[in-house]
């Protein structure tokens, strides 16, 4: 109970600033009805429960299970089953994750029926459950990551110069949505599982963060040759902004949210389930009370994430396209730019994922990077992440590869100055920035500012905006990693 309690006040200080900022928009700006502002706040407190029973779950459950597993894999001994398991696990995770299916279905009815939701979800899954088997070949073989990721976007600058505006913005918003609340602490723990089973323990320390980083950049590659492939007609797309919740309706859009949310969350743990009990339960590998407790863990990641999805889609789905509509309705463009960067400020500290990742960073380094450090560059990178995408949105010169080429190009040189294992946290922060909140409360704002915007289209500009948010802590938790590097040079240089 007391870690449950701890979880609660941590996601209750993160998630109160949006509920703050949302009030602000009401009263100043935003004519919010009584029925979206009730759902709105229902849903918040579904989403501080549900965040907090999720995340005790992933402590005590999930993470854990991903240790084991990374241990278990590595240990198959023949190189051909380590890749095939690690290819099966990463397909079924991305094909379950909640985040690809919110943004599948939303691709689906922007892109009038021109991408199709299933085909989507398994093209992306390939290239996922690929790129896996990529990022475990770099852990065993100790091939620095600096090199694959060169490699990896060299091959997505060149794919890109051949797909359209709604392809590419689809593919990197595609690598954002499988990097979830689900994924991550599976995908994290295996990494950091199977990098301890090296050795040398500096080796080990730089590889246990970058897998996520690579396998993110699967969707990318995969959806880009999709594109290659399809020459769908994008004239004839969907409606600019989805359709409200019923007006007067509370209770019931709650009820009916609940129920498909259930559903998906039990989808989404069954593959991790299986995986998990033929390991553990193969000779005894893992102690009965272990195997118990892990269960629990889940039990708890199944509730609190059902929970937290209902209260996104149903209470925050609404009141974020009702704010960049009518934000973007001001003829002055700086209200809009100031709450776009507000909301990156502290919409992030409300992902989970977010949430895992910098506890794994401060314990793998000993207490060395604080979370609190890694926290704010992270909230500084989406801030500026969501205020140029906003800006795409209100200036139609500007197109989404004027600032994925730079900034990718900005990212991929730090890695030569920047410390190795800030150069795999930052390519996983990138990764874990991008999820549930910023697929549908972040992208509603953009798909409702994009809908008021003459000349903006929903598809191409208000998608895009997943991209930017997973590139732009890249480049933050980089510089981060420079100015540990130069402190740590000046502490030296004190004591000598």
């Amino acid at each position: 109970m007391t870690l449950l309690f701890d979880k609660f006040k941590e996601v209750l200080f993160s998630v109160v600033p949006i509920v703050i900022l949302v009030l602000l928009a009401r009263f100043i700006f935003v004519p919010i009805t009584d029925s979206e502002m009730i759902r709105f706040l229902l849903g918040s407190i579904l989403i501080i429960i549900g965040l907090a029973l999720f995340l005790s779950g992933a402590e005590i459950g999930i993470t854990p299970i991903g240790h084991f597993l990374g241990g278990r894999l590595l240990r198959s001994g023949k190189l051909y089953i380590l890749l095939s398991l690690s290819i099966a696990l990463a397909f079924f995770i991305s094909v379950a994750e909640p985040d690809l299916r919110i943004l599948a279905s939303q691709v689906d009815l922007f892109s009038g029926g021109a991408i199709p939701k299933f085909l989507l979800v398994i093209v992306v899954s390939l290239g996922f459950a690929l790129l896996m088997s990529v990022g475990m070949i770099r852990i065993i073989k100790n091939i620095p990551l600096y090199i694959v990721m060169i490699l990896i976007y060299g091959v997505i600058l060149i794919l890109s110069l051949f797909v359209s505006p709604e392809f590419l913005s689809v593919a990197f918003d595609s690598s954002g949505a499988t990097t979830g609340a689900l994924a991550v602490p599976v995908i994290l723990a295996i990494s950091i599982g199977a990098s301890t089973l090296k050795k040398n323990s500096k080796a080990s320390e730089k590889d246990s963060f970058g897998l996520v980083g690579i396998i993110s950049t699967g969707p990318i590659l995969a959806v880009l040759t999709l594109g290659l492939i399809m020459r769908p007609n994008f004239s004839a797309t969907g409606p600019d902004v989805a359709t409200h919740t019923a007006e007067d309706a509370i209770i019931a859009p709650f009820l009916s949210s609940f129920k498909s949310s259930l559903i998906e969350t039990f989808l989404s743990l069954v593959p991790i389930i299986a995986f998990f009990l033929v390991f553990a339960l193969r000779k005894n590998a893992m102690p009965k009370k272990d195997i118990k407790r892990a269960l629990k863990g889940l039990g708890y990641a199944f509730i609190g994430l059902s929970l937290f999805l209902c209260g996104v889609h149903t209470g925050f789905l609404d009141v974020g396209r009702s704010i960049g509509l009518h934000a973007a309705l001001i003829p002055n463009r700086a209200p809009i730019l100031i709450v776009s960067f507000l909301l990156g400020l502290i919409t992030v500290l409300a992902e989970p994922a977010v949430h895992v990742l910098t506890a794994d960073i401060e314990s793998v380094t000993g207490g060395y990077v604080k979370r609190k450090a890694v926290m704010v560059s992270l909230s500084l990178g989406v801030a500026l992440a969501i205020s140029f995408s906003v800006l795409r949105i209100i200036i139609p010169e500007l197109q989404l590869w004027h600032f994925l080429v730079p900034g990718y190009a900005i990212a991929l040189a730090l890695t030569f100055f920047t410390p190795k294992i800030f150069v795999g946290m930052a390519f996983d922060a990138g990764g874990v920035a991008s999820g549930p909140m910023a697929a549908t409360f972040i992208l509603a704002f953009t798909s409702g500012a994009a809908s008021a915007v003459e000349g903006a289209n929903a598809l191409s500009d208000g998608f895009g905006m997943i991209a930017m948010v997973a590139m732009m802590p890249i480049i933050t938790i980089q510089i981060l990693g420079t100015l540990f590097k130069i402190k740590s040079r000046k502490n030296k240089g004190v004591s000598t």
